[in-house]
């Protein structure tokens, strides 16, 4: 497999939910060569799978507090993801990664800046939403700019 998206967020809990979200877009995209995996809040469940199908690639997509504008997309580097408030999980995404490298041969993890946490998702990270889904199809993720 070369390309394997972990897609993280509550569902209900306002942007943390854009990680079901993109799940939810790219799930008729699966394949022999692509999979998405919906993790909601516990991604650390997911680690089997993710070394049962041994991706390339490895896309973890999440609601990310990274100070820009809401709807923002960036790749988060490893380590700057200490210092930052990660959704609602309880493992930290850089625990995760670290376990993953030893089966996976790339990791990105790709952070949306969230506006409102609670209630409804907002328009803003719903488009941004959009947007991801049509840079991973065409797996293009290059493209996202690494947050500096």
């Amino acid at each position: 497999m070369n390309y394997l998206i972990m897609c993280i967020g509550n569902r209900y809990g306002g942007d943390d939910g854009i990680g079901p979200y993109i799940a939810d877009q790219l799930k008729n995209e699966e394949n022999d060569d692509f999979g998405v995996l919906d993790c909601g809040t516990v991604p650390e469940n997911f680690t089997s799978v993710v070394k049962k199908r041994s991706p390339k690639n490895l896309i973890i997509i999440d609601a990310v507090e990274m100070n820009l504008i809401p709807g923002e997309i960036k790749i988060v580097p490893k380590e700057k993801i200490g210092v930052m408030h990660i959704s609602t999980h309880g493992i930290p995404i850089s625990v995760l990664m670290d376990y993953l490298k030893q089966y996976v041969k790339n990791i990105f993890f790709v952070g949306i800046q969230p506006k409102i946490m609670s209630g409804k998702m907002s328009e803003e990270i719903k488009k941004s939403g959009d947007s991801l889904v049509k840079i991973v199809k065409e797996r293009n993720i290059e493209k996202v700019k690494l947050l500096d």
